[in-house]
């Protein structure tokens, strides 16, 4: 595929992750288009199943353009799911109502000689075009995301073939065939790489990784299925696209494992959870990249006088900073709209 040619981006955001404080901060939410909206339910029921959803380029850049027309965000992001890759590798992926995701389990070699050795285009093409679509319908300063799941995060749920609490499959896996697990990640390595590089020519102007899982592992473990992977889907990233943007999302990490990701990968910028320190944070990463965050979603969801001050306290702690606003985790279905409304407002100073 040949690079999408697009207008210069010269929104907010893209500012931020080029290197300049912008205020207030531009904002933008992790899973904004999604089953808080009502014109995404009435969409949802007309679609049928969410990867069928995901996989209808027409519908997928319907999804993501929603909260950009109804709030008026300094990003969207494509409307797509981090189960894509694997489901691109060859695994079955199918969501089960009240349940989440379901994968056909990638539990021993066997299953493991089963998949692909790259994506299935016919299926990532489908996001390809979506991301296309709706670029051509933004304005150019609004910015486009595009996005993946760490390696580690999407290994949790494919060797289980589900979303765990504790992670065991995955981990049991790789403690006792470290050289079949190691064989998984790199696969995902690969995958994941060549996604993210397929959605930036498409028409993306930044790309996340999401880590969800990051901060489960031990040190040693930590180095090998998170920060090493990273780093060289990062390296694979911008030998394709050398000034590619890029934010890593490591919830639940330290300081320091965030510092050390942000300084070998090269990162753009850190998204921070909920539970974050601002203040050691913005001691540590300001000279080093953008930080994104971190109001929590149940303050979101309480709203009032508990919201407003909640978005104080982080304008006041990133002052300064470059600084995209955003929750510390994805936006929850329960979230009334005129909590939205109102972040938004006091966010941009109104």
């Amino acid at each position: 595929m040949k690079d999408l040619d697009k207008k210069e981006i010269e929104g907010p955001l893209i500012s931020v992750l080029r290197g300049e404080a912008v205020d207030p901060s531009p904002i933008w939410l992790m899973r904004q288009a999604g089953r808080y909206l009502p014109e995404y339910r009435q969409l949802r029921a007309k679609a049928g199943g969410f990867v069928e959803l995901c996989l209808d380029p027409v519908a997928a850049a319907e999804v993501t353009l929603q909260p950009i027309t109804r709030f008026d965000f300094d990003a969207a992001i494509i409307f797509s799911d981090i189960l894509i890759v694997p489901h691109a590798l060859g695994s079955k992926l199918w969501f089960e109502e009240g349940e989440g995701p379901r994968l056909e389990p990638l539990s021993d070699r066997a299953a493991l000689a089963k998949t692909y050795d790259g994506l299935d285009r016919n299926i990532v093409e489908r996001v390809y075009d979506a991301i296309s679509r709706v670029r051509s319908k933004l304005a150019p300063e609004v910015a486009l995301i595009g996005f993946c799941g760490a390696p580690w995060t999407v290994a949790t749920y494919w060797v289980a073939g589900r979303g765990t609490k504790d992670h065991a499959a995955a981990r049991q896996l790789a403690a006792d065939e470290p050289g079949l697990f190691g064989e998984i990640i790199d696969r995902l390595v690969a995958a994941t790489a060549d996604h993210l590089i397929g959605q930036l020519r498409a028409g993306a102007d930044v790309v996340q990784i999401f880590d969800t899982w990051a901060a489960s592992l031990g040190p040693e473990d930590f180095k090998r299925w998170c920060l090493e992977p990273t780093i060289e889907i990062v390296r694979r990233v911008r030998s394709a696209k050398p000034d590619a943007l890029i934010i890593l999302f490591p919830k639940g990490v330290s300081i320091d494992r965030a510092e050390e990701l942000v300084r070998v990968s090269g990162a753009d910028a850190v998204s921070l959870d909920s539970d974050a320190n601002r203040t050691l944070t913005c001691k540590r990463l300001k000279p080093l990249c953008a930080i994104q965050g971190n109001l929590d979603p149940s303050v979101l969801i309480e709203g009032g006088a508990a919201l407003d001050q909640a978005i104080d306290a982080i304008k006041e702690d990133f002052r300064g900073a470059r600084h995209i606003f955003n929750l510390g985790h994805g936006i929850r279905p329960e979230t009334p709209i005129a909590h939205v409304e109102r972040m938004i407002a006091r966010v941009r100073g109104g």
